[in-house]
């Protein structure tokens, strides 16, 4: 095998991905074009690569998976803040006339995703809503919009997150709130579901404002997380304990759900990302991309040059195309931890999402963190990517269009990277192309 070098310019990477599975090479038949030419096959691994990074104007997280809550601080994002809002239903409108009230409680279900430092203090502030949650427009709530409440708390609880160890925490809430609603409903001034929400806007969960731990997900699932109202009814011999839970809304529409997460004060070349249309160049951020999911700073990556492998004398054909890159070191450690696997998107030239990147339109496209030499601090993500090369050469005409990357539900998720750039001294990123040529010309 002979390695072409110098056709292509290096330029600027910031963006990959591993996988264990070739999905090209079930693409690749020696036919009878191959089998009667003299055939040879190169490594080419000096294309140029264009990297950068981008931010969405805001991410959608009215559908997010879980309850996000925390705010920690970070050398290169700046201060992360996740809070949640939501509206909330009763299972029932019936409190027997004889019931008295005993107490109301908020528990939350952790669901195992947390990140940053869980050792550190957290406190989670319980808000009543003044208004019911609604977008401004549309059907969808943002990771940006807001949501009025009043400054008292409802409820308040410091603790050391264990989303590994611990299953439900418990919040006392405001007996004043838990008399209100429990009168409402035994005095049927309450007796459905429009009546209930015109009542009771719902509750936000915020962190504290000097929080500098985690942020935490606890589930959203029915029976998970909800705000349980107790009561009793005394019989001869004994009270006899019931209660009415208030669950999350999730089955009207628009729904009435979104975590706000939100980073301020980030490193001067990410405060450059104004608008989606924004890209900040590697070479402009230290030979670095980043990538953040809630917020929606993501690396973007485009292949200039790509055709012009067609310079090479002789038919071809891609065998095979992988894309390397490598966490900058230092940029993570047991608290802001590297995911295993990142998304692969499509964007086009405004930076507006077409698609989620998929092989034969039926797998999904990767980035697959290779710890094979980690010991040596040798780690990189690796990106299958002999479909698209494939794509890319065939068109027609240019589109312009460009890869990003995203951690895995970026919508419900703060996760961060930092990723070299090509031109780095540590780690250049690179896009190997096994390129097979055929019924070559002679000199």
């Amino acid at each position: 095998m002979r390695r072409l070098l110098g056709m292509i310019t290096p330029s600027i990477l910031l963006l990959a991905s591993c996988t264990s599975e070739n999905y090209n090479s079930s693409d690749f038949l020696a036919g009878e074009a191959f089998s009667d030419s003299n055939m040879r096959v190169v490594l080419i691994d000096t294309m140029t690569i264009e990297t950068s990074t981008m931010k969405f104007d805001s991410i959608q997280t009215s559908q997010s998976s879980r309850i996000l809550v925390g705010q920690y601080s970070d050398p290169i994002f700046g201060k992360v803040k996740a809070s949640s809002y939501m509206g909330l239903i009763p299972n029932s409108f019936s409190i027997d006339s004889e019931a008295e009230y005993d107490s109301i409680v908020l528990f939350l279900k952790l669901d195992n995703y947390y990140y940053n430092d869980t050792l550190e203090t957290s406190t989670l502030h319980i808000k009543r809503l003044t208004k019911t949650l609604r977008p401004n427009e549309g059907d969808a709530l943002y990771n940006t919009a807001e949501a009025s409440y009043l400054d008292e708390d409802l409820g308040a609880l410091s603790y050391q997150p264990r989303p590994m160890e611990s299953d439900t925490i418990a919040i006392k809430i405001s007996d004043e709130l838990g008399r209100e609603l429990f009168n409402g409903l035994q005095e049927k001034l309450i007796t459905n579901t429009d009546q209930f929400k015109d009542y009771f806007k719902g509750i936000g969960i915020l962190p504290g404002d000097n929080d500098n731990g985690s942020v935490v997900g606890f589930s959203k699932d029915t029976g998970a997380s909800f705000m349980r109202l107790y009561y009793g009814i005394s019989e001869e011999d004994e009270r006899v304990q019931d209660n009415i839970d208030f669950e999350l809304d999730l089955s009207t529409t628009p729904v009435p759900f979104f975590n706000q997460i939100l980073a301020e004060n980030p490193i001067e070349q990410l405060q450059m990302l104004q608008d989606k249309e924004s890209v900040l160049s590697s070479s402009e951020a230290a030979n670095r991309c980043f990538v953040q999911s809630g917020v929606g700073v993501a690396a973007r990556i485009q292949f200039p040059t790509v055709k012009t492998i067609y310079d090479i004398r002789g038919q071809g054909t891609i065998l095979d195309a992988v894309l390397k890159i490598k966490p900058e070191p230092g940029s993570f450690d047991d608290n802001l931890i590297l995911r295993d696997t990142l998304s692969v998107y499509v964007v086009d030239r405004n930076n507006d999402l077409i698609q989620q990147l998929f092989y034969q339109e039926v797998s999904p496209v990767q980035a697959i963190l290779n710890r094979e030499k980690e010991e040596f601090n040798e780690i990189y993500y690796e990106i299958q990517l002999g479909s698209y090369i494939e794509q890319l050469l065939l068109a027609e005409r240019e589109t312009n269009e460009a890869l990003i990357l995203l951690p895995n539900n970026y919508d419900s998720t703060v996760d961060r990277f930092v990723l070299n750039g090509m031109d780095n001294s540590d780690f250049r990123t690179l896009l190997e192309l096994t390129y097979a040529i055929y019924d070559e010309d002679e000199e």
